[in-house]
């Protein structure tokens, strides 16, 4: 993250809009239900005479700026934090929905009093919580089917008695720029605790867009549920990002540590719910105490830490120890390597929402796809589909009753296997070909190497019910129907 050249303006804009006056609010223990919605990435793509080609090649190419992104972020150092701790014993459930422009989505209530639900896509592989901010947000390049770019929710920060910028002198600043913040408010001296700078404008790379905006206090409400002095993002402008984004990760000032959640857990629904009146639930536990019961059919794997530490942005990811690769009955042979970060923070395997296929470093892919091609060769190559879809391989099955596909399984350290349905990792083109749907460095594009090896997307995990163990530091699965 760093200041844009067009900061200046976002900071000026935001100091004549802002009301910065302090808020009092309490908290309550509750149960409350929102919904987790997918959000596809069909893009401009999604009507009913569409090319699927064209969409498989969209899904690979957003698959892979993603998957770029992640293996070369960069983001300042942040501080470790127990906010959050005065929320206990309490268990959220916010529904949680799939759109047409890619991932999935909560809806979030801030403010004094409280403003409308605003969408959020919710991230595992990012920290910060932000939204759409001031009557004068823009979003270029935002013509994703059913979104009005002119249109998109907005918070307005001078309606709340709650809003108030985050000071360059204020703990929370560092949490994104890092400890030497300080030294960026020019004209702050560090002996004026009342110093009147407001901490630096932000700009947030991602996949595929970015967005730049100024850090308030505010105050996040669920129905039965307040939580104030929530640090969150403000943002003026934004290139290709439809809705706020809700990060998930491992850092300060995401929404988990932020809350003080011993866990959160949440179903994946089906992508053919894209749009649909359907949701799942995003279940939050801020429940006291790290017990170490677990959830009665859930397999489980332990979390791990990049080495290189928080002071990386992969600091940010959550690391599961993926074993082994199974292809039928077949072990597919990755070098160890890859599976586990090493001492320079490179390699090893991440669970990461906001990802649609699952990516794989070239060297793992081909090795993968060299399987199925050996199981499955009485079936022929169909070579311009895997051309113009950036996907292989594909196999042309037209004309054949009954087609052989090889099982996919992922084993984890401890034990844990995810067998994943036929429909997770192959996608029918028409009638005819069929192709493994897995995302790689070579597949729609060079990337760069670096960062982790393989990226578990959602395409891949849908009806699985995930549960993010944070107190006891491991992930658990198991496959359900979602809707």
């Amino acid at each position: 993250m760093a200041a844009s050249p067009f900061s200046l303006i976002c900071l000026f804009s935001l100091l004549i809009l802002l009301l910065t006056t302090d808020a009092g609010a309490g908290s309550s223990a509750a149960t409350v239900t929102v919904p987790l919605t997918p959000l596809s990435t069909k893009h401009h793509l999604h009507n009913s005479d569409s090319d699927p080609l064209k969409i498989l090649h969209s899904l690979a190419s957003s698959s892979l700026s993603r998957a770029r992104h992640l293996k070369t972020k960069t983001k300042p150092k942040t501080k470790d934090s127990n906010i959050g701790s005065n929320y206990s014993n309490s268990l959220i459930k916010t529904p949680l929905s799939v759109h047409s422009y890619g991932g999935y989505s909560i809806s979030l209530s801030f403010g004094t009093p409280p403003q409308a639900s605003i969408p959020f896509i919710f991230d595992t592989g990012s920290s910060l919580v932000w939204f759409p901010c001031t009557s004068r947000y823009r979003c270029a390049d935002c013509n994703f089917p059913n979104v009005d770019p002119s249109r998109i929710p907005a918070f307005i920060p001078k309606r709340s008695s709650s809003s108030q910028l985050i000071g360059c002198q204020n703990p929370k600043c560092s949490w994104i720029f890092g400890p030497n913040v300080e030294s960026r408010c020019k004209g702050c001296n560090p002996r004026n605790k009342t110093c009147p700078l407001a901490c630096p404008s932000y700009l947030i790379q991602y996949g595929l867009g970015f967005t730049a905006g100024l850090l308030l206090s505010e105050t996040l409400r669920f129905p039965s549920k307040t939580v104030p002095n929530f640090l969150v993002g403000c943002s003026i402008l934004s290139n290709r990002q439809p809705a706020g984004i809700a990060g998930f990760g491992r850092t300060s000032e995401s929404l988990p540590s932020q809350l003080g959640l011993k866990k959160f857990s949440y179903c994946l629904l089906s992508r053919k719910f894209d749009d649909a009146p359907v949701s799942s639930s995003l279940v939050l536990d801020t429940g006291s105490g790290s017990g170490d019961s677990k959830t009665p059919g859930l397999s489980y794997t332990p979390f791990y830490k990049n080495p290189v530490g928080s002071s990386s942005a992969f600091g940010e990811f959550y690391y599961v120890g993926l074993r082994q690769i199974i292809v039928g009955s077949k072990h597919v042979k990755i070098p160890y390597s890859y599976l586990v970060p090493g001492s320079d923070g490179n390699g090893g395997v991440i669970v990461d929402s906001g990802s649609t296929l699952t990516f794989m470093e070239g060297p793992l892919f081909e090795a993968v796809a060299k399987e199925f091609i050996r199981q499955m060769g009485n079936y022929s190559r169909a070579a311009d589909v895997e051309k113009k879809s950036g996907l292989r391989p594909c196999f042309d099955i037209s004309g054949i009753k009954s087609v052989y596909l090889p099982e996919l399984i992922l084993k984890f350290k401890g034990g844990a296997k995810m067998a994943l349905p036929l429909e997770n990792y192959f996608a029918l083109v028409g009638n005819e070909v069929l192709c493994l749907i897995l995302a790689t460095d070579n597949a729609a594009g060079p990337a760069p190497g670096g960062g982790p090896a393989i990226i578990l997307g959602d395409f891949q995990l849908q009806n699985f019910y995930l549960e993010f163990d944070l107190a006891n530091d491991r992930f658990g699965f198991a496959k359900q129907k979602c809707a």
